[in-house]
């Protein structure tokens, strides 16, 4: 007796399965999203049972891969990934459309430290468009392949042909299986294809890059599941000028705290050597009310950036805080903490705060700068000139220690800043790594009394 066919109702948006039709997935609750698929299908095209090695070994006889990594020819790129491109490794891009993707992939191409064939896979444009553009960037493809095709099967046969060392995808959504029998896209197609490719790239010592475009809200169109299966997630950001950030939200070998600074030009993508030019205002003599520098850390990196504040009456009755680059619960909080502790009356007064550049922070010795800009912007007084800030600031009022004090010091003398204030202890004292100049212009506080003191004294 044959067996009847079963079918289920997938959301193409979460991949959340229901018996029957429902207009809006009960899972993800977009609209419109549940597909009839077949399970039966499904099933057969997930049988192809991949080669494993089915004998176990001893941890200790595992080979570490020392040396696996292949360096992007590109200090920002490698810097994101902890060092360069892991072998056996599968990298998720994302970004919004025309942010640089396609263009960043390409000059690590051409750039990579690879003796190896690299295959650029494209399912949007052309080999054509894709000469254009490298012409565009100056770019040498004797070292790129290209095919054009969206189809597994195809894929997967000039895999076999070429045996790249780096395969680049771009993008995940054209990919597809007939076998599957839903349209690319969807959530099955991109789960399915990627597991393949993926398990392609860890069979032959390779570096999978998938493309994925995102949605309005900037995730990742469709497969969140996609962030579970590859080993790098990367995300591609965009200030309100040519500068673009690279950062990463999941990272297996390397720490996720890492930014890469771009400057896009007309010949491509260019790293940005000097991050304190984007972030950071020179200026000459007394600065306007409402600023104050920071030294915050990115990863590895230290940067000045400097804060920039608005207080101006509420119309309303209750007050408003405004900001795209520090998160508005946070300087809600240095708020209050100024009203508690200084006296200084903010809860009837809207807030607005910018970072120069564009750059979001994070990071939690940013406070005391922030304070400091949200005193002076309040009281109409300037902070003193070349003083730059560092510190975090608890509900009490006192300035905590941070990390890596003596980096943060280092960077703004390096900047011709002649004072610093800053917590009157690092959280792992290493001050003695600052030379004289660098103790001379360290004026150190216990809280944020003492530390409106010195900036009205300064």
């Amino acid at each position: 007796m044959k067996k009847a066919k079963q079918t289920v109702f997938r959301c193409s948006s979460c991949g959340h399965e229901e018996p029957k039709w429902l207009g809006r997935c009960p899972e993800c609750g977009e609209w419109n999203t549940l597909i009839e698929t077949s399970t039966n299908s499904h099933m057969q095209a997930g049988n192809k049972a991949p080669n494993l090695n089915l004998a176990s070994i001893p941890l200790s006889a595992v080979d570490p891969q020392e040396g696996s990594r292949i360096s992007s020819g590109i200090g920002e790129l490698d810097r994101v990934l902890g060092g360069g491109m892991m072998k056996r490794s599968a990298i998720l891009v994302g970004g919004e459309p025309g942010i640089g993707k396609s263009t960043l992939l390409l000059q690590a191409a051409a750039s990579a430290e690879t003796k190896g064939r690299i295959l650029y896979i494209s399912g949007e444009e052309s080999a054509g468009q894709i000469r254009m553009r490298s012409d565009r960037l100056g770019i040498n493809g004797d070292r790129i392949e290209v095919y054009c095709s969206g189809l597994l099967q195809d894929i997967e046969r000039i895999l076999e042909a070429v045996k790249p060392i780096i395969v680049i995808v771009d993008s995940v959504q054209t990919l597809y299986a007939p076998d599957i029998g839903m349209v690319p896209g969807t959530i099955n197609q991109m789960k399915y294809c990627s597991y393949e490719l993926i398990h392609w790239v860890k069979e032959h010592d390779g570096v999978l890059f998938l493309v994925a475009h995102v949605t309005k809200d900037g995730q990742i169109s469709g497969p969140k599941t996609l962030e579970h299966m590859v080993d790098t997630v990367l995300y591609f950001e965009q200030n309100e000028g040519d500068t673009r950030f690279l950062r990463s939200s999941k990272n297996r070998f390397g720490s996720i705290d890492e930014i890469g600074l771009f400057s896009m030009q007309e010949r491509g993508l260019i790293p940005v050597e000097d991050p304190s030019s984007l972030f950071l205002v020179r200026r000459e003599g007394e600065i306007p009310p409402g600023i104050a520098t920071a030294a915050v850390l990115e990863g590895s990196r230290t940067l000045l950036v400097e804060i920039q504040a608005l207080v101006i009456p509420s119309k309303g009755a209750m007050s408003r805080v405004f900001s795209d680059t520090i998160d508005t619960s946070r300087i809600s909080r240095i708020a209050a903490t100024l009203e508690k502790h200084t006296k200084l009356r903010l809860s009837d007064h809207d807030i607005y705060v910018n970072v120069a550049g564009g750059i979001r922070i994070t990071e939690v010795g940013l406070d005391l700068a922030l304070a400091g800009a949200l005193y002076s912007a309040r009281t109409g007084l300037p902070l003193p000139a070349k003083t730059f800030f560092a510190g975090e600031l608890s509900l009490a009022g006192e300035v905590r220690p941070i990390r890596r004090l003596a980096s943060r010091i280092k960077a703004g003398r390096a900047l011709s800043f002649t004072r610093f204030i800053g917590p009157s202890q690092e959280q792992r004292p290493r001050l003695d790594e600052l030379g004289k100049a660098e103790q001379e212009i360290y004026t150190r506080v216990a809280d944020i009394k003492a530390a409106i003191q010195q900036m009205v004294e300064g």
